[in-house]
C-alpha cells in the first residue's frame, strides 16, 4: 500500500519514511504543502500521514483540499498540540487517527498497520483502482473508464504481480517465478511477452501509460501516466 507523509522536520520525515518502508509499505515524503499537492496530483495513496503546521500552510487545508477528490484515503495528523480542538477539526475533517508528538515509533507503526487493515477489510477486496483503471482481483472483474474489460487468468495474475509492486523494476525473471501459478503450469517468455502486449492493448488505449517497459531488464508499473 502507498502511504505520503507530509512532514517539514526532515529528520521526523525521514525517520517515518524509513520505518514505514521497511515495514513494506511504499512511501512517499514531502516537507511542504506545495510539494504535498504535487506529489496529490500524480498519485493516490492509501494513507497520508498529515503535519498540522507546515511552513507553507497546515494540514487541515491538505485534508480538506484531498477529500474533495479522494474522500476514501485515510488520513493520520501529526501534531505537537494537544488540543482538543485541534482533534476535533481534524476528525470533523475526515482524519481516521491523530497524534500527538513526541510518540514511540512502535505504537506509531502499529496504528498505521491497524488503520490499513481496516481498510482492506473494508474494501471487501484485493483490488486495483486509480480512478480510471479499476481491477478486482477476487472477483476476476474489470472497468476502464467506466467500460467493462475482460482479462485472461495469467493477465489478471500479471497484473496483479506488477500493481502490487509499482515503481519497481521486476525483471523478465522474476515475473516468470511469480508467475508459476499452484499447479507448476510453466509460463515461459512468449507468454509473458505476449500477455505484456494485450494488458497493454487493453488498458493503454486511452493515452494512459501503465507499464514501462525498462530495456535489459524487465517492465515497471507507473500506474497511469498520461501520455
Amino acid at each position: 500500500m502507498r502511504i505520503l507523509v507530509v512532514e517539514d522536520d526532515r529528520l521526523l520525515n525521514n525517520t517515518l519514511s524509513y520505518n514505514l518502508s521497511a515495514a513494506g509499505y511504499t512511501v512517499d515524503g514531502a516537507l511542504s504543502k506545495a510539494a504535498a499537492l504535487q506529489f496529490l496530483k500524480k498519485q493516490d495513496y492509501d494513507l497520508i500521514v498529515l503535519d498540522v503546521n507546515l511552513p507553507d500552510g497546515n494540514g487541515f487545508d491538505i485534508c480538506r483540499e484531498m477529500k474533495e477528490h479522494r474522500p476514501d484515503t485515510a488520513v493520520i495528523f501529526l501534531t505537537a498540540n494537544d488540543m482538543e480542538s485541534d482533534m476535533l477539526k481534524g476528525f470533523e475533517l475526515g482524519a481516521d487517527d491523530y497524534v500527538t508528538k513526541p510518540f514511540p515509533m512502535s505504537v506509531f507503526q502499529r496504528k498505521v498497520a491497524a488503520l490499513l487493515k481496516r481498510i482492506v477489510t473494508q474494501s471487501g477486496g484485493d483490488f486495483y483502482d486509480d480512478g480510471n483503471l479499476y481491477v478486482n482481483f477476487s472477483e476476476l472483474t474489470s472497468t476502464l473508464a467506466g467500460q467493462t474489460i475482460t482479462f485472461t487468468p495469467l493477465e489478471y495474475r500479471l497484473l496483479k504481480v506488477l500493481t502490487k509492486n509499482p515503481q519497481i523494476v521486476l525483471t523478465r525473471q522474476v515475473l516468470l517465478e511469480k508467475l508459476w501459478d499452484i499447479d507448476e503450469n510453466y509460463v515461459d517468455e512468449h507468454a509473458l511477452t505476449t500477455a505484456i502486449s494485450r494488458i497493454r492493448g487493453k488498458i493503454e488505449a486511452d493515452r494512459h501509460t501503465y507499464i514501462k517497459t525498462v530495456y535489459g531488464m524487465g517492465y515497471m508499473w507507473i500506474g497511469g501516466t498520461q501520455k
